[in-house]
């Protein structure tokens, strides 16, 4: 349907969200690009970087292209296979996206509190099996889900949504949804519940190692070694965390308001990370620079 209630200004509404989509490309792409190019920034930190970034863009190319042919072209039908593809891959992205955040909360404790065993105990291999566990994470948690939707009869035929979201496809099954229901849950719980505690053990090691720090300017250089990521935490958790709220507990809040909120809150990460991470970071600053100083020159 799009967004409910709203379907008078989805033409006005698809430019907001086409700019996010360009900010999105052009951003991610930029950032995966340095990367990729510059030697100097092979680094475990980089690394898992640009896995985050592979997985913005893949949660952002899931939702727009079919969200934008809806504002544009009306075009509202979507097949049961293609449905259920872009849940999984929707709801996938943002599991990696969380487990890459703790891989990231563990690289800055290892920044911080094991600086000269930074590069002995964060290899380039283990990097490459940290992102193998954040896929495999994501395959395991999100696969059942369309899996269990698929053996659903289906009262409905229309998506009150943007998109193939979890709970929203739930809603429209005539049959016993309450497994449905508990999996969604658990899934929440495993995967914000679980990766929160995590980032939140990392961060409280960290603090104890800043406390003992004698020298000021040591601890404003290890506050801000974790800045960037600290502003990606929030950006990425709480917008999740209201929406779902939301969905569960069935607030009074008016159905587009809700729709908005849960395209915001996988679209917010994907645009805002490479803007937080280039602004905060020195080495990735330093880099566009002196790609835009050979660009004018």
């Amino acid at each position: 349907m799009g967004i409910p209630g709203l379907e008078s200004k989805h033409l006005w509404l698809s430019f907001p969200f086409f700019s996010m989509f360009l900010v999105i490309l052009i951003g991610n792409g930029a950032i995966l690009f340095l990367v990729a190019t510059e030697p100097t920034l092979h680094t475990p930190m980089y690394l898992l970087l640009a896995l985050l970034m592979v997985a913005d863009l893949i949660s952002t190319l899931a939702l727009l292209p079919k969200l934008l042919c809806i504002f544009w072209f009306n075009d509202r039908d979507i097949a049961p296979n293609a449905c259920f593809t872009q849940m999984f891959f929707i709801h996938g992205a943002s599991v990696v996206r969380s487990a890459l955040l703790v891989a990231v909360a563990f690289d800055r404790f290892v920044a911080v509190c094991e600086p000269l065993r930074y590069n002995a105990i964060l290899s380039h291999s283990l990097v490459g099996r940290l992102g193998l566990v954040a896929l495999a994470k994501s395959v395991i948690l999100i696969l059942p889900m369309p899996l269990l939707l698929q053996r659903l009869p289906f009262c409905h035929m229309v998506i009150p949504h943007t998109y193939c979201d979890h709970m929203a496809v739930v809603k429209m099954a005539c049959d016993h949804t309450r497994p449905n229901h508990i999996y969604g849950l658990f899934v929440i719980l495993l995967v914000v519940g679980l990766d929160l505690l995590l980032i939140g053990f990392s961060y409280g090691l960290i603090l104890q190692a800043v406390v003992r720090l004698n020298s000021r300017d040591a601890t404003y250089k290890a506050l801000n070694t974790c800045s960037a990521h600290i502003f990606v935490i929030f950006v990425t958790y709480i917008p999740a965390l209201f929406s779902s709220i939301i969905h569960r507990i069935g607030l009074n809040i008016p159905p587009h308001t809700h729709i908005l909120l849960a395209n915001l809150y996988l679209l917010l990460p994907s645009m805002l990370n490479p803007i937080i991470y280039g602004v905060k970071m020195k080495e990735i600053r330093d880099k566009v620079d002196k790609c835009l100083c050979r660009g004018h020159e």
